[in-house]
């Protein structure tokens, strides 16, 4: 078995400003290379930027032209990133922060006789 493999863990939350309910986690992404990783949030801003209103469509382009390369070198450098917009009274953010992935063991064959005897505790 392999070793850790180093990486990015991706998130993106929403956040209704208007209201004391915490943050929503939208989506997750697990890169394996900084390209992948930025390019998962540039994708996503250039997706949502025709429906933004203007001030949120122009802090998407400003990523996108100017804050994706400091995130890149960041995330080179190993270091956790932010990306956030705010449309009306939502905030999306983005985090990417480097990891190290566990591999997991590829289960082959039969489990083991005892995986069979689990019975779930009935509901009331």
């Amino acid at each position: 078995m392999k070793g850790p493999v180093r990486g990015y863990w991706c998130e993106c939350w929403t956040e209704d400003l208007s209201d004391e309910r915490p943050p929503a986690l939208l989506a997750s992404f697990d890169a394996y290379t900084a390209p992948q990783a930025d390019r998962w949030v540039a994708v996503a801003l250039r997706t949502a930027s025709p429906a933004l209103d203007p001030q949120g469509s122009d802090d998407a382009w400003a990523w996108l032209y100017e804050g994706r390369i400091q995130t890149r070198r960041a995330l080179l450098r190993a270091e956790p990133c932010t990306v956030a917009i705010t449309q009306d009274s939502t905030r999306v953010t983005w985090t990417i922060r480097p990891v190290r992935f566990l591999p997991l063991v590829h289960r082959q064959g039969e489990l083991p006789a005892c995986a069979y005897d689990f019975k779930p505790h009935a509901t009331d």
